[in-house]
């Protein structure tokens, strides 16, 4: 027989690796959208231009300090890998971050896009339908 507190540790540790297997495994909207602009646009891939890609394709304002940190984190999940750019006039000399999709990046694309055609095939023309009707 286990006692209460190796009961709450065995839980405590399943838990732990269960959640830590998880996270990270699916995307995020705006992660998503990220990804298909590097995909999409290989020569801009670099978070200003991406930024203005999002401006462009969503009519919503994304600022390019959010689209960094999100292609940031899609790194350390191994979505996408990055290169330094060379230095440009036009930046002052400064150099971009240029990102490429993984085919880890693209399995997670695809399983979104899966996960939303699965999910929008259980809807009947009837009910979409209906739902403009209310």
């Amino acid at each position: 027989m286990y006692t209460n507190t190796e009961l709450i540790n065995f839980i405590y540790i399943v838990c732990k690796y269960d959640t830590n297997d998880m996270k990270g495994t699916n995307l995020g909207e705006f992660e998503e959208l990220v990804l298909l602009i590097v995909v999409a646009k290989p020569e801009e891939a670099y978070s200003v231009a991406i930024a203005r890609e999002l401006d462009r394709a969503t009519q919503r304002k994304a600022v390019h300090s959010v689209v960094h940190a999100s292609l940031t984190r899609l790194e350390k999940k191994g979505y996408v890998k990055s290169v330094m750019g060379a230095a440009t006039e036009e930046r002052g000399g400064r150099r971009k971050r240029i990102f490429t999709i993984t085919s880890g990046g693209m399995r997670a694309l695809e399983n979104a896009k899966s996960q939303r055609d699965q999910l929008w095939n259980m809807i009947t023309p009837a009910q979409i339908s209906d739902a403009y009707a209310r």
